[in-house]
């Protein structure tokens, strides 16, 4: 069965056990967010899409603090022991938080973003929301810049695929739980519960990790000749500014960013959408709760399809860049469907489709991007662009939105204006690919 498996998902010899811990990794990874998530958007959208903007802003400011100290801190510990560092600290997070709302809730309290929330309970909310929106991208980047320096890049065009799989399967568990549990409660405590919930998938992961970290070493062990000393710990070594200024110096990086950028722009229009039309359709925290939750659990259903049917083999036949390139054309697509029919239905199939082209096509290409850089990049300049970027492109976006709703334009008017942007994105989607064959053809080693 392992063989034909192999043969099957075209894994080499060695890659099967590798692969199928890091889709586990990734399943309790993703899992562990999901049930994070729809606690974060229902707060988020419970005091109007005025204050869900400025909380963008926040959220772009802290994604800056949150980078420069994340390049100091990496710099000093061997950056295989980032991994668990990094997801140990949202754990201790998650359990904070926590703490914070039981004893809230204990003392008459109500639900976050509720009427009878309370000033305790309002600002661990808005603190939550905020450090989430931050943490999210990070644990997604550090699972992503461990998975390019274990498999080289020719592995992550065969491999990543599978890995994304074992993401989506967790994203699925986590969405259609919460779903589950909001809709047979509405106690104050359940945003605690699912904190709780979520900090024990990220313990796993750290356990998984280890496993994984152990035969990928055993592996290189045996690989290497027998005279040759084992490697030392792998220090990164510089400075907090390292990973800025390495994007800001690199032409390569730029584009990798200015990618990401339109991405988050794209998105934020999308879930601004999204959440107008829950918002003006739910009434309770829980019903918002359990809204968000179906519509992950609905796109991530999408999301796994697409990687069953389409994406194992897509970048290698197609390309890096024409394989970036669909996200966009989805988007300028989905757009013009909903300024037709701008209603819930139409807008959960929008969404379900966005989110199966961007984590089943786009993000496998986007990560084999990175796979050509040097271990200093992928740890360092990689989260600049993953977090800091990425939010910089939601505070663009939640202000095109703002400026576009001003100006009275309807639905079919924002679709039009989606039109130069998808458009620019599909060439610097193809400037990417050819970059990346570039460089990989300079550093095969990579």
């Amino acid at each position: 069965m392992a063989d034909w498996m192999v043969r099957t998902l075209n894994f080499r010899r060695g890659e099967f056990a590798p692969a199928l811990l890091s889709a586990l990794l990734f399943f309790c990874v993703l899992c562990g967010y999901f049930f994070l998530r729809p606690v974060r958007e229902a707060m988020g959208v419970s005091r109007g899409m005025d204050e869900l903007r400025w909380l963008f802003v926040v959220t772009s400011i802290a994604s800056l603090v949150a980078v420069l100290a994340f390049g100091g801190a990496v710099s000093r510990v061997d950056r295989r022991k980032a991994l668990p560092i990094g997801y140990g600290f949202v754990m201790i997070c998650l359990v904070g938080f926590a703490g914070l709302l039981i004893a809230d809730a204990a003392g008459g309290g109500g639900l976050i973003g509720s009427d009878a929330q309370t000033a305790l309970s309002r600002n661990v909310g808005y603190t939550y929301y905020v450090w989430l929106s931050v943490i999210n991208l990070f644990a997604t980047s550090l699972f992503w810049a461990y998975m390019v320096d274990i498999f080289d890049s020719e592995q992550g065009k065969r491999l990543f695929a599978f890995v994304g799989v074992g993401g989506t399967l967790g994203a699925m568990a986590g969405g259609w739980g919460t779903a589950a549990i909001s809709s047979l409660t509405h106690s104050p405590y359940l945003p605690a519960g699912l904190m709780l919930l979520g900090a024990a998938f990220f313990g796993a992961a750290i356990v998984v990790m280890r496993v994984l970290d152990g035969i990928v070493c055993a592996q290189r062990a045996a690989a290497r000749p027998a005279s040759a000393a084992p490697p030392a710990a792998e220090t990164l070594g510089g400075g907090f500014l390292d990973g800025a200024t390495a994007v800001l110096r690199s032409p390569y990086l730029l584009g990798i960013g200015g990618y990401i950028a339109l991405l988050a722009i794209a998105n934020t229009m999308i879930y601004f959408a999204q959440a107008n039309i829950i918002l003006d359709n739910t009434d309770t925290f829980s019903q918002r709760v359990r809204s968000f939750a179906l519509f992950d659990a609905l796109a991530e259903t999408t999301v796994l399809l697409t990687q069953l049917f389409i994406t194992t083999r897509i970048i290698r036949r197609i390309g890096v860049g024409w394989t970036l390139a669909i996200l966009p054309l989805v988007t300028a697509a989905g757009f013009a469907a909903l300024a037709i029919w701008p209603v819930l239905g139409m807008m959960a199939v929008f969404q379900a489709l966005h989110r199966g082209a961007r984590h089943a096509i786009s993000r496998p290409a986007r990560e084999t991007l990175f796979a050509v850089l040097s271990p200093a990049d992928k740890y360092k300049a990689k989260p600049v662009v993953d977090v800091f970027v990425y939010r910089g492109g939601d505070v663009a976006g939640a202000g095109i939105d703002a400026l576009l709703r001003v100006a009275g334009l309807t639905l079919a008017g924002i679709a039009a204006a989606t039109v130069p942007l998808a458009a620019a994105w599909i060439v610097l989607s193809v400037a990417l690919g050819r970059a990346q064959r570039r460089k990989e053809a300079e550093s095969p080693q990579l």
